[in-house]
């Protein structure tokens, strides 16, 4: 389950991501990018990065600033991103907002700095989608409302 598109050789095009997440996690990454595009200059790229093991994704930024990757899989898709130590104060101050399954990913994140990390975040409902945009947030104040 959650299978990712692992063929190197074979680009997906747009149906072939749409048929591998399937219709609601489709929309959840629509929903992400959206999310992206009205609170930074987003960039993406469909990109098949760090070898065999995480298939293909896009890769999100802002202007020159790297965000995340989504990476697809049958059904969901999986967030990866990096929380740096400079972003210690934010997500201290929100950790018991944010729910159990994000809390937990947190304490099992793969350590980066003295206190940051890396944490792969399979989306598989409305309110993962939630604490992912909250994640981001952190990691990059959004710009101001135009």
């Amino acid at each position: 389950m959650y299978e990712r598109m692992l063929n190197k050789a074979e680009q997906p095009d747009e149906q072939a991501i749409r048929d591998t997440l399937t219709s609601a996690a489709y929309a959840r990454l629509n929903q992400f990018e959206a999310f992206l595009n009205a609170n930074y200059s987003l960039t993406h790229a469909l990109k098949f990065p760090f070898g065999n093991k995480y298939g293909w994704g896009y890769k999100y930024g802002h202007k020159s600033k790297h965000f995340c990757y989504a990476f697809f899989e049958e059904g969901a898709f999986t967030v990866m991103l990096q929380l740096g130590d400079d972003c210690m104060p934010a997500l201290i101050a929100q950790l018991d907002s944010l729910l159990l399954k994000t809390r937990e990913l947190w304490a099992k994140r793969y350590p980066c700095g003295e206190q940051g990390g890396w944490l792969h975040y399979r989306v598989l409902d409305d309110d993962d989608l939630v604490d992912v945009c909250k994640l981001i947030q952190i990691k990059l104040t959004p710009r101001p409302p135009k």
